[in-house]
């Protein structure tokens, strides 16, 4: 049985182990255990999805609550995929965002495909400044 909380004190070695279970630990800095803590630290909205003691999903977002929240990580262990985690994780990251609040991410290029599946539309505006860059 899946059970879903919601706060960000969680264990960073599972954070990790879980990011590189999901295939989103490519894409993120788990071998840098600092900037990771401070991830999962600084992100003010964070559901996790849990089968017993094993973190089999995370939803980690900004949000303020009123008008916008920005869903920068969603993690489902592979094993665990195709059962509908990483939608009940959305759906109680919007809920929790608030009732008028927009829910915005960045899908990975292997993820394009299922979001729009599930009721998110393509947004064609994103402009990004990315680190090291200045602004000119």
């Amino acid at each position: 049985m899946i059970t879903y909380t919601t706060g960000n004190d969680l264990d960073l070695d599972a954070v990790i182990e879980l990011y590189r279970a999901s295939t989103l630990g490519e894409r993120r800095p788990v071998d840098d255990r600092g900037r990771m803590a401070a991830m999962l630290a600084n992100a003010n909205l964070v559901v996790t999805a849990w089968d017993g003691d094993l973190l089999v999903g995370i939803s980690r977002a900004l949000s303020d609550f009123c008008y916008i929240t920005y869903l920068s990580d969603l993690a489902v262990r592979v094993s665990h995929q195709r059962r509908g985690l990483g939608k009940e994780l959305i759906r109680r990251t919007q809920t929790a965002g608030g009732p008028k609040t927009t829910l915005l991410l960045l899908a990975a290029p292997a993820a394009e495909k299922y979001y729009p599946r599930i009721g998110f539309t393509h947004h064609p505006q994103a402009w990004l400044l990315p680190p090291g860059d200045s602004v000119k």
